[in-house]
């Protein structure tokens, strides 16, 4: 990851980031993360960047997006440009690396996964090409038993053993148990950290294992933030969604972040299939889990039975696999029951492993060639142009242009609708 920060970056660091390299208060001026989600879509709408807000012409721009922020309030905030030199200065002599949504180095899962939710900024340390590998994100409890933690550290070596990337908190318990675990057996591990980033960056532990390329941790606050009940809260959608496929291994009953991430991830953002432990003492927690659809942890013990237990690929509350239709919806069919079908193109990026899962049908291999002609798209094109230039029917060309809008692959544009490819527009910021 380069330590240069390009102009966009720049821009959205002295919007929205503390900026705090001393014993100094952060700015009161600092955009919430919806007040930037509202910037973001007016400047995207306006074929604009953030970087835009200080070019040549930026005094036009300011008085444009008057109606949704004081352009004094953004000048105030623009102008910490000594602020963020310091900053970047000591995060670089930690080797924290800093990217941004409108940067091409940004984790994918993430923009795919939560799209306008996707955190503006992450601070980084290591080898970032982990955070697309997908693999196990483990979760639980603080307060655990020393009977946990051994179960938890072996599932964290068989991780390892599998050649899968382990994804959790860094909290204490549980969290550290399954990273350890991992790690110890010479596994990846990438942990997403909700507080004391530059403190657990310089820690003597992880200094190796972050130059090893084995330890990536990321977090999308300050460096130095402390802890904040709010951010353990909001970075648990990070850690589902850089997984293919999550386990909780403890969690307390109605209470606490690893309940609140489940359940969010049970009923309402659905990025991963999610499992519980299933053996050992029951837990009010887990049972409460598994009613809302979580499935049980089947206890892989080989290697190619853990990665069995990661190939899942419909969530549990839906019908099981053998139940699925595995051809393209028509006209008449909801899409929203293809999204159950085809939501492992949305979350998993690797390779199936050798004998894991069908080979595609002939509509899959379809819909592969319609993505690679349309990631190519130069400039936006309405729903009936594509349907055009496919020599399809509307309908068609409307669900795979969804489908391609919630895989990250296209950008939907408005008034009027359109769609262009992310990665020839590098404006998804």
């Amino acid at each position: 990851m380069s330590n240069l920060l390009s102009p966009n970056t720049q821009v959205i660091l002295l919007l929205t980031a503390p900026l705090i390299a001393g014993r100094g208060e952060p700015s009161r001026d600092l955009l919430t993360p919806s007040e930037y989600k509202r910037l973001a879509r007016f400047l995207r709408d306006k074929q604009r960047q953030p970087a835009d807000l200080l070019a040549i012409d930026a005094e036009e721009l300011l008085g444009e997006v008057q109606p949704l922020i004081d352009g004094n309030r953004l000048k105030r905030l623009l102008a910490r440009g000594f602020l963020l030199s310091q900053a970047v200065e000591r995060w670089q002599t930690r080797a924290i690396w800093v990217v941004s949504r409108a940067d091409a180095e940004y984790p994918r899962r993430l923009k795919a996964c939560l799209k306008d939710d996707t955190p503006p900024v992450l601070y980084g340390c290591g080898d970032a090409a982990i955070l697309d590998a997908g693999g196990l994100a483990v979760v639980g409890s603080r307060q655990v038993d020393e009977a946990l933690i051994e179960y938890t550290e072996g599932i964290g070596r068989l991780a390892a053993k599998a050649g899968s990337t382990l994804v959790s908190g860094g909290a204490r318990g549980i969290d550290q148990a399954a990273m350890r675990g991992a790690l110890e057996a010479g596994g990846k591990v990438a942990g997403v950290l909700a507080d004391s980033f530059e403190r657990a960056a310089l820690n003597r532990e992880h200094r190796n294992l972050l130059m090893e390329g084995r330890l990536v941790l990321i977090s999308p606050y300050d460096p130095a933030a402390g802890f904040n009940v709010g951010h353990a809260m909001q970075r648990n959608k990070l850690i589902y969604a850089l997984a293919d496929v999550a386990l909780v291994v403890s969690a307390d009953y109605e209470k606490g972040g690893t309940w609140t991430g489940a359940v969010e991830q049970l009923e309402k953002l659905r990025l991963v299939p999610v499992y519980v432990r299933s053996n050992g003492e029951a837990e009010k927690g887990l049972e409460a889990l598994r009613r809302k659809g979580a499935l049980s942890w089947p206890n892989p013990v080989t290697p190619e039975e853990f990665v069995e237990a990661l190939a899942i690929q419909v969530f549990p509350q839906r019908k099981a696999p053998s139940q699925e239709r595995l051809t393209l919806p028509s006209a008449k069919e909801p899409a929203q029951e293809y999204e159950v079908q085809n939501k492992s193109s949305q979350t998993n990026m690797r390779l199936p492993s050798p004998g894991v899962g069908a080979p595609p049908t002939p509509a899959e291999e379809l819909f592969a060639k319609v993505k690679s002609l349309l990631e190519q798209m130069s400039t936006p094109r309405t729903g009936e142009e594509v349907a055009d230039e496919l020599n399809v029917s509307k309908s068609q060309a409307k669900e795979w242009l969804q489908r391609l809008v919630k895989e990250g692959v296209l950008e939907k544009l408005s008034k009027p609708t359109r769609y262009r490819s992310s990665a020839a527009s590098g404006r998804l910021f």
